[in-house]
């Protein structure tokens, strides 16, 4: 497909969108803030009206866009390839800008081990450096499969092109199933990226929290590196929550006992809400944001927040920040994903 040229009627802006890319990859990669979250059709951040031209829908059944949404004739610009020149009415914004842009490359898998009965760490290394935020994503392109895949990195930026992922198995998900049953090391992807917004914000003076579920560890074990290797932890305390449905789904610790200041500057407090009548479980019980308010020490709005997990999770602690607690919603960092 020959390059083709897209303009947005909201603020003027234009940008090319090349082969294999949709809409929204294409105007993030020429660096512009075009309003998204999850890049995978489920959040619904990238619609956009079609004013003029023609488009390819991917996935014309994504659940980002109601019902309502299609009467409308609005668009997901994740799920949809321009065919011609467009004019298009989307949402952009600064806080959308890319830190980095993304960029596509090949990656082989070198490595992975298990760090719980379901969840696994894959390291692939790529052709060239490893450039990206704490707490972004990047998206794989896995053997045959017709679409691509979001997934969080755990590590942090870095010159030997490591790229690392902690995974969680789906049940009956074909990507998981590949790199599970079917990749090896050895093996090549597929990797765009990186992309989310849900990054460190380095220039905040105040103590950071994190809070985790299931995969949505890999994400916040990048912002704890990330904080750790940036030098902020010498003024700032960090506190890691991590909500397990049973015991031997937590998961987390040893990666935070590798930083400098685990302990003291450093907290990690797991929450288990199914913990079993045994007894063998002694820690805190419950869904992990009924947890937060309590185990901080001040405030809730003298903290930055990060959090990432299953959609009920992300919710709950929205409402919870933001409506019970007053936090401002520019200390509210989170990446939807389905």
């Amino acid at each position: 497909m020959a390059a083709l040229t897209i303009q947005n009627a909201r603020d003027g802006s234009t940008f090319t969108q090349g082969p294999q890319d949709t809409l929204l990859r294409a105007a993030l990669r020429a660096g512009l803030g075009l309003a998204h979250e999850c890049n995978a059709g489920g959040c619904g951040a990238c619609k956009f009206e079609l004013l003029e031209g023609d488009i390819e829908t991917l996935w014309p059944d994504a659940p980002g866009l109601s019902a309502r949404d299609r009467q409308r004739g609005r668009h997901l610009a994740c799920q949809c390839r321009a065919l011609t020149p467009l004019t298009i009415k989307a949402q952009t914004g600064a806080e959308y800008v890319p830190p980095t842009p993304p960029t596509r490359q090949t990656a082989r898998l070198v490595a992975t081990r298990d760090v719980t009965a379901d969840i696994r760490e894959f390291r692939f290394v790529a052709s060239e450096h490893a450039r990206f935020a704490p707490g972004q994503f990047a998206m794989l392109d896995l053997p045959g499969l017709g679409s691509s895949r979001a997934y969080s990195v755990s590590n942090t930026a870095n010159g030997q092109g490591e790229w690392h992922f902690q995974i969680r198995r789906v049940a009956n998900g074909r990507g998981t199933q590949v790199l599970f049953d079917e990749l090896q090391p050895g093996d090549t992807v597929g990797l765009d990226g990186p992309y989310g917004t849900a990054w460190l914000r380095t220039e905040s003076p105040r103590d950071i929290v994190c809070v985790a579920g299931g995969s949505g560890l890999a994400p916040m074990a990048s912002i704890a590196r990330g904080a750790a290797e940036a030098g902020l932890l010498a003024e700032r305390k960090l506190t890691f929550f991590y909500g397990a449905r049973l015991p031997s789904d937590v998961c987390g610790e040893d990666m935070l006992r590798a930083l400098p200041g685990f302990g003291q500057q450093i907290r990690y407090i797991p929450v288990v809400s199914m913990p079993g009548d045994d007894g063998a479980w002694t820690g805190r019980t419950g869904f992990v944001h009924e947890a937060i308010a309590g185990a901080l020490p001040s405030a809730l709005a003298d903290h930055e927040f990060y959090f990432a997990g299953p959609p009920p999770m992300t919710q709950a602690l929205q409402e919870l920040l933001m409506v019970t607690h007053g936090v401002p919603f520019e200390q509210i960092h989170f990446d939807r994903f389905f």
